[in-house]
């Protein structure tokens, strides 16, 4: 097969289905000694469509069980025939690790989503602040790359904090963007440096201060924070203290809520409890009044997948066939998805009898 064959006309292909493709991997890229960029295509002709900041789940085949971990991509829809995430290696890290290990051009995984809240398309403003520590520069990344090559007029101030210089992500394409965006301000700030390193900029760690400094008019802007969370709360708490609108603050974490204990019904006097129907496993069982839909399986050794596990990445979604639940989501289910009769297991409770293709 020649590469002349593989063309093909965008209005020919069909846009990115979780349920019917695969992320086919094609790059990988060391961004630092602990931070890699992996760039994805569909397993079958496609492209993505996505908003600028959103994320993937990616389950990851590290053992027996898969796990899944989610990622924001570092992407920009306006490049749509490929997806990428950049992501960093953390002390004790799993999934990530195994994909430094073992992930490669040819291999394919099964991903859920584009989904998100964390995107200036859901927030709008006429300013922007992008403010990110480590690897939470990915979200501010896409949607930049995405005001470069469609809005590149944008006036956003782009702010990052590193450990030390080295560790600054996609410094050199940020100041080349600068270049063809003049409404586009920097600012690095870096813990600490060695003479090597030829640093002049700021150090320490980012506090209202800094902040007045390289954005004087951060309260006329709409704020997007990202990166570890006493990162982020210390860069919430400047802001508050200072009289910022928090009505224009977002940030972005994927913290897993801590899962509810498992409480099996005793058979208790008063309202019979739900029955759960897992159709595939072929069960029958008992729902305690309060419990999930995905605590229920766990306790019967049905397997749902789920990563954040506060309705947020969407993985844990299955189809309901039949009942009602209370479902109090954060995001990570679509209504069309919703309106086909698709539930969030972590954060669905039946209201009654209730039928789940699993």
């Amino acid at each position: 097969m020649t590469i002349a064959s593989t063309f093909r006309h965008f209005d020919e292909l069909q846009p990115f289905n979780d349920r019917q493709h695969r992320l086919e991997c094609i790059a990988v890229t060391a961004e630092t000694a602990d931070v890699m960029t992996f760039v994805f295509k569909a397993d079958k002709p496609g492209w993505f469509r996505y908003l600028p900041g959103q994320f993937v789940t990616l389950e990851l085949p590290v053992g027996p069980e898969p796990v899944m971990r989610t990622y924001t991509l570092s992407s920009t829809p306006s490049r749509p025939f490929t997806v990428a995430v950049t992501v960093k290696a953390q002390a004790g890290s799993i999934g990530t690790r195994w994909m430094f290990e073992n992930l490669k051009p040819g291999m394919s995984l099964k991903a859920f989503g584009p989904l998100g809240d964390f995107t200036f398309a859901r927030h709008p403003g006429e300013k922007y602040l992008f403010v990110s520590a480590g690897s939470g520069i990915t979200p501010m990344m896409s949607m930049t790359r995405w005001m470069a090559d469609c809005a590149p007029l944008s006036d956003v101030a782009f702010l990052t904090c590193a450990r030390t210089p080295g560790d600054i992500l996609f410094r050199s394409e940020l100041e080349s963007l600068s270049a063809n965006m003049p409404n586009l301000s920097l600012g690095f700030v870096v813990e600490g440096h060695q003479p090597r390193d030829g640093w002049h900029g700021l150090r320490g760690r980012i506090d209202i201060e800094k902040l007045k400094l390289l954005c004087p008019d951060f309260r006329d802007r709409t704020v997007f924070c990202c990166g570890p969370e006493p990162f982020m709360r210390g860069v919430k708490g400047a802001l508050e203290a200072n009289g910022f609108d928090m009505g224009r603050y977002h940030e972005e974490s994927f913290q897993p809520a801590a899962p509810e204990p498992v409480v099996l019904p005793e058979g208790e006097p008063g309202a019979p409890a739900a029955i759960v129907s897992f159709s595939l496993a072929g069960k029958d069982v008992a729902c305690a009044p309060g419990q999930t839909i995905l605590q229920v399986a766990r306790a019967h050794g049905v397997r749902i997948g789920a990563a954040c596990e506060g309705g947020i990445c969407g993985t844990c979604r299955v189809m309901k066939l039949s009942g009602e639940v209370e479902m109090n989501h954060n995001g990570g289910i679509l209504d069309d998805e919703i309106e086909e009769g698709y539930i969030l297991a972590c954060c669905s409770r039946p209201l009654g009898a209730v039928t789940v293709e699993v």
